[in-house]
């Protein structure tokens, strides 16, 4: 399904009826999810992201536009966030299914709807953009509202849509495709805005004006003043204070978290401020971010930690909280704040029942979940104790020669378990799609046709889930062999069970797999798959034999 984020921003942060009219409007639209309203006292401005098909969000986003404009007025606004329209700011970013090319497509449409109807002047922006002049919002945004008329007069900022001259109180927007984008702000122990707005100068990407050694701007031969580079890549950042927390914030958009992700910019953040006789004493996110950044930041304070890094998601997700103290202004809570968590629906799954409500629900006369749930559940269990195993192997002189290798174990161990715990209901879900398959109508020959080739491809996707278990079972297992070769001595048995665990998940898949061939038409497609499954399960075996010699040798001479 294709879906897109979009995040606009509005010029209000302080009336929560106003607010809910403009998110109404939005969210009278079926077919989004509004993720996120986040609104700021002290810059009046709120940033709202929902997601959706593109054309659902293309609606949103004008009825959030003309109710902006028609609830705002610029001549009475003010904030500590430069700002230049009622919705100052419109952008979308691709998710699912879609390229940075559509974005473009869909940012031009809206743009022209927006001007056309709402007689709102508009510039395309970031990967929409025209002119390179307007790649950088911070460079369309100069003059804010109250010198759009003058700058709008110029014949280099003509708007890319609408009229030329500024709506009398909705001002001017910008709307444009772009990359995820991180907003990210930190906290200091001062309310001094000089030094907030001084560190946000030498860390941000577009850096500082140079000086002479008498404190003057050093320009070039067109008089224009020569810029020195700040330290961190892809970071825009400006400093403010912030009256209801009563201190100075340094505010940034990280617009390319894999060039500075956040913890990178808290820490050089940290650094800056101590040079100045300060501290960063926590952070905080204005909108969402994604699971990848969390986790990133959660394993960067790990290693430093010396810790391992192959723990659960929900303990890493925890550290690079508390890390980066993300909770310090007010509680942060991941599945509101990370963007995978709140598009997913991750709590109306199998993998996300009590063990009593999946096995009820395993028992019960319905045919799925059935055996390929279960043997990527004992998949998961398997790489789950092996990875015990390897964080057991910690804290103790004598194994220090093996951290680099146990954590290389529980991290391998981790992935294998989250990939298998998302086969559980890939299974199911399968499963399902056969079942509709099978109800299509088959009266005509035309129908009978497209019913088999429906069925056949239902049935090789079935097939495949199962495989992709059988897959994963069996490098459980050569984890579960070195955790019981050179893991703690201690928890071998528990490395034998998590061999044993994996060994029946990777039996029971196959099973699956055997059970689903007898109904796919494709020759090719099954003679592959029954040789590449034969082969697995001999080395299958191997491994099973492997394991057990190991774990009985250890447990009777130690």
């Amino acid at each position: 399904m294709k879906i897109i984020e979009c995040v606009p921003n509005f010029s209000e942060g302080r009336d929560t009826a106003l607010i809910k009219e403009i998110t109404d409007a939005i969210e009278s639209v079926s077919g989004i999810t509004l993720l996120d309203v986040d609104p700021g006292i002290d810059t009046n401005r709120t940033v709202v992201t929902m997601v959706g098909d593109p054309e659902s969000i293309i609606e949103a986003a004008f009825l959030g536009i003309k109710k902006g404009s028609e609830l705002i007025d610029l001549r009475n606004h003010g904030g500590a966030h430069a700002r230049m329209g009622a919705t100052d700011v419109c952008p979308f970013v691709p998710i699912s299914e879609t390229s940075m090319d559509d974005c473009i497509k869909y940012s031009k449409i809206l743009a022209k709807r927006v001007g056309a109807e709402l007689n709102i002047p508009v510039f395309l922006y970031e990967f929409s953009a025209a002119t390179n002049d307007r790649i950088n919002l911070a460079n369309i945004r100069v003059g804010e509202f109250e010198g759009m008329a003058d700058k709008l007069q110029l014949p280099q900022w003509k708007p890319d849509y609408g009229p030329g001259k500024p709506h009398e109180t909705a001002g001017v927007t910008a709307i444009g495709a772009r990359n995820f984008l991180i907003a990210y702000n930190l906290n200091l122990n001062t309310k001094d805005k000089k030094i907030a707005a001084d560190i946000a100068l030498d860390i941000r990407e577009q850096g500082r004006n140079k000086r002479d050694e008498n404190g003057k701007f050093v320009r070039d031969e067109k008089g224009i003043p020569i810029k020195v580079p700040g330290i961190l890549k892809s970071c825009k950042a400006v400093g403010w204070y912030i009256e209801e927390y009563r201190l100075a914030q340094v505010s940034m958009n990280l617009t390319n978290f894999n060039e500075t992700p956040p913890h990178i910019a808290f820490e050089e953040t940290r650094k800056q401020a101590r040079k100045r006789g300060v501290r960063v004493t926590g952070s905080e996110l204005v909108g969402l971010i994604p699971l990848e950044s969390m986790i990133a930041a959660g394993k960067y304070y790990l290693t430093k930690q010396k810790r391992s890094t192959g723990i659960p998601i929900q303990d890493i997700i925890h550290i690079a909280v508390k890390s980066m103290g993300l909770d310090d202004l007010a509680p942060f809570d991941p599945n509101q704040k990370i963007i995978e968590y709140r598009i997913g629906n991750r709590f109306n799954t199998l993998a996300s029942m009590t063990l009593h409500d999946f096995t009820d629900e395993l028992s019960s006369d319905s045919p799925a979940p059935g055996g390929g749930s279960v043997a990527a559940l004992s998949g998961a269990l398997g790489a789950s104790l092996s990875s015990m195993v390897a964080n057991l192997t910690f804290g103790k002189k004598k194994w220090e020669p093996l951290f680099k290798q146990m954590s290389q174990l529980s991290d391998k161990s981790q992935q294998l378990k989250d990939e298998l715990i998302q086969l559980i209901d890939a299974d199911t879900e399968s499963f399902k799609l056969v079942m509709e398959a099978f109800k299509l109508p088959n009266k005509s020959e035309k129908q009978k046709i497209e019913r088999d080739s429906a069925i056949d491809s239902a049935m090789k996707e079935a097939t495949n889930i199962p495989f992709q278990t059988l897959k994963c079972c069996r490098d459980i297992m050569d984890l579960a062999l070195e955790a019981a070769k050179y893991g703690n001595p201690n928890s071998v048995s528990d490395a034998g069970v998590g061999g044993e665990m994996a060994n029946a998940g990777a039996w029971g898949a196959a099973l699956n797999v055997r059970i689903n061939l007898k109904d796919i038409k494709d020759e090719l497609f099954c003679k592959k798959m029954e040789t590449d499954t034969e082969n697995i399960l001999s080395e299958t075996l191997a491994l099973q034999n492997k394991i057990r010699e190991t774990v009985e040798t250890k447990i009777k001479y130690g």
